[in-house]
């Protein structure tokens, strides 16, 4: 449509551009008739060729300018192009649903579950690294915090239909994050130091220090199968089959530690 109204105007421009050469054709002959009365038709001959003259620079100038930005539209383009393929497929490794960093969600976890440990003990409180000092294995001083390695829609999609039921992405990719918080709360509960803790939690954190020093634990995060509690991952049925799929995509492996059936995050290949 604007192609169509552009050419519409370029044809009224050309046809006023003809209609006034015209008029000065005649305006020629008619002082080649009268050479007496010519000179005032002259200078207004003179004055309307150069305001043409003037309109004619005008529009080369707009054309030349119009030419030269095609060029540079035409490498716009294609590097706009270049980029949406780019977007593309990235975007097929990118869950359509990724729950927030842990560093916010955690926090309110464990913030949850220690506060729910101090209404029993009420000696635990808030648990940070000062006061009595514990000796903590090296394997925990300066760990990273827990992987988030959430699944794509391809790894989802690629599982048999009665191993993915009704999962959907979000559903798994939320209890990736829960699984990280369980295991940074682990990691808080073992670090803290006796006087903080109460009896009954202090000896939960002495049983997660000795798993932590168990071949095949040793250096990795982990969480026990009595620590899920949601919100978004339960020991129910969608519960227990998020945690086979995530078995089998290689999120996480699981080991017995005495009676404790332990769950360890993987980290990215």
């Amino acid at each position: 449509m604007e192609g169509k109204n552009a050419g519409a105007s370029l044809d009224s421009l050309i046809a006023a551009f003809n209609a006034r050469v015209a008029e000065l054709q005649e305006l020629v002959i008619a002082r080649n008739m009268y050479p007496g009365s010519s000179i005032a038709d002259l200078s207004a001959v003179d004055a309307a060729l150069k305001a043409m003259e003037l309109q004619v620079q005008a529009i080369k100038g707009r054309l030349r300018d119009e030419a030269e930005a095609i060029p540079k539209a035409k490498r716009l383009i294609e590097a706009s192009l270049q980029q949406k393929k780019k977007l593309q497929s990235l975007s097929i490794h990118v869950p359509s649903h990724v729950p927030e960093r842990m560093t916010m969600l955690n926090a309110d976890t464990i913030s949850c579950r220690l506060h729910d440990a101090g209404n029993q003990h009420p000696s635990v409180g808030n648990l940070k690294l000062e006061g009595e000092p514990v000796a903590i294995p090296k394997e925990i001083k300066g760990r990273a915090p827990p992987p988030l390695w959430y699944i794509s829609a391809d790894e989802l999609d690629s599982l048999s239909s009665y191993m993915r039921g009704r999962l959907t992405l979000e559903k798994v990719n939320a209890a990736i994050n829960d699984m990280a918080a369980y295991a940074e709360a682990n990691v808080q509960l073992i670090v803290a130091p006796k006087k903080k803790v109460g009896e009954s939690l202090w000896e939960k954190a002495l049983e997660l220090r000795d798993i932590a020093m168990t071949e095949g634990i040793k250096g990795k995060h982990f969480f026990l199968e009595s620590d899920i509690k949601g919100p978004n991952l339960k020991l129910d049925n969608t519960g227990k089959a998020i945690l086979t799929v995530l078995r089998h995509l290689g999120r996480i492996s699981e080991i017995r530690s005495g009676h404790n059936r332990v769950i360890i995050l993987l980290k990215p290949h």
